[in-house]
């Protein structure tokens, strides 16, 4: 087992710093809420500075808003939202959260500039670095107009706006559409982090294995005697009889894939920090490890892999272009599904978990609690199951895909 560790190390990190990139440039999972986990009199609320809430009758009046719950927690963010607390400050309630501001790296008109998320006051404040100065709404940065504001987009008509009043506009409308320039954005978010942690554990963990390995190379303990029969279940029974003698070549990125997924999966269902994070419920991160499973398909392909994909032999002329169309599909094809598969489902537990939760501020009754909450407790413990299952399917998949790339075929 130890052979592998160190490869399995190296590739880690290397999952860990391709995706921050990738994930700015990919939008295909919206980011557009500045109230992440907010508008709940009831729950924790992710809101700006301090601010005032409303009138006792009007909290009353005010309908829980569920999409913004969870799209706030399937979401990314710049700061990592631990709670929120009511405290009284001149006879008046305030909402104080408090989060982990996490750096802001962003590049704008010639100028890399670095601070930490903090410095937004959760989107209250504009934060000025040389010429430029940004903004954060819907939790995306912005850079500011010539008022040193939002321009908002209505239809073919665009206004401009000062700071402060496009705080109100969108406070007023959220779902406004905002027409600024976006710097480019290599921040680490929540996602990011919790990515960077993963691999620290995971460095840890592999490291005290291969040092006990080393010093007892018996009978495992502890936390080796729990891994180390899933490293072994998952080398001997998913990879290996797919790629049989070339399974020492593409065990560490495997094995990598795998315990990079778990590991994830697990931590996202922790409800809280360091948790509760949705890094494989991220499209674009599936994307990133399904580009990592694409490239491996078919930069180790060979010479039959590549003639069976563009001219299959043992089928008429005629047909063969229209085979090559196909298997040039299939390849696109394989980690697309990869992709999708899991996030997909693992955005569908979070959601699930989070809409039976909602059950009881919907219906304002405590009746309805014991239904939720055993609901919740059957929901966690399927995603633990879905939490292995997935990291599973993912690599198994990617081991008969690459399998079938590498496979020697035998000509008559």
């Amino acid at each position: 087992m130890k052979k592998y560790v160190w490869f399995l190390l190296s590739l880690c990190v290397l999952l860990t710093f391709a995706i921050p990139v990738s994930a700015e440039e990919v939008e295909t999972q919206p980011q557009d809420t500045a109230k992440q986990i907010e508008e709940s009199s009831e729950i924790a609320q992710n809101i700006a500075e301090p601010t005032e809430v409303a009138q006792p009758e009007a909290a009353k009046e005010e309908k829980f808003d569920v999409t913004s719950l969870i799209m706030g927690h399937i979401k990314d963010s710049h700061v990592w939202h631990i709670l929120d607390y009511t405290k009284e400050e001149n006879g008046v309630e305030v909402e104080v959260p408090v989060a982990v501001p996490l750096p802001v790296i962003v590049f704008a008109n010639g100028h890399l500039d670095f601070f930490m998320s903090g410095a937004f006051h959760h989107g209250h404040e504009a934060v000025t670095k040389g010429d430029n100065t940004y903004i954060l709404a819907n939790d995306k940065i912005y850079l500011a107009n010539d008022k040193g504001g939002l321009t908002f987009q209505n239809g073919e008509a665009t206004e401009a706006m000062e700071f402060h009043e496009s705080l109100e506009y969108l406070e007023a409308n959220a779902n406004a559409e905002i027409a600024n320039e976006k710097p480019l954005d290599f921040s680490i978010t929540k996602n990011v982090a919790s990515m960077m942690l993963v691999s620290i554990i995971l460095l840890i963990v592999f490291i005290s294995f291969a040092k006990a390995y080393k010093k007892n190379p018996g009978r495992p303990k502890g936390m080796q005697a729990f891994l180390e029969p899933v490293f072994l279940y998952v080398r001997d029974d998913v990879i290996y009889p797919n790629l049989g003698e070339k399974t020492d070549k593409f065990l560490p990125y495997l094995m990598t894939v795998f315990f990079f997924i778990l590991f994830n999966n697990i931590l996202g269902l922790i409800p809280f920090f360091p948790g509760n994070a949705n890094v494989t419920g991220n499209i674009a991160v599936t994307m990133v490890l399904a580009i990592f499973t694409f490239l491996m398909i078919n930069l180790n392909g060979n010479k039959d892999y590549w003639h069976h994909t563009f001219w299959m032999p043992g089928v008429p002329v005629f047909v063969k272009p229209i085979l090559a169309v196909v298997e040039l599909m299939g390849i696109i094809v394989k980690p697309v599904a990869l992709m999708i598969r899991l996030f997909a489902n693992i955005s569908a537990g979070h959601i699930i978990i989070l809409s039976l939760v909602s059950l009881i501020f919907i219906f304002q009754t405590i009746a309805v609690a014991p239904v939720s909450v055993i609901f919740v407790l059957f929901m966690d413990c399927l995603e633990m199951l879905v939490a292995f299952l997935q990291a599973y399917i993912f690599t198994m998949l990617s081991a008969v895909f690459i399998s079938l790339a590498v496979a020697e075929h035998k000509h008559e």
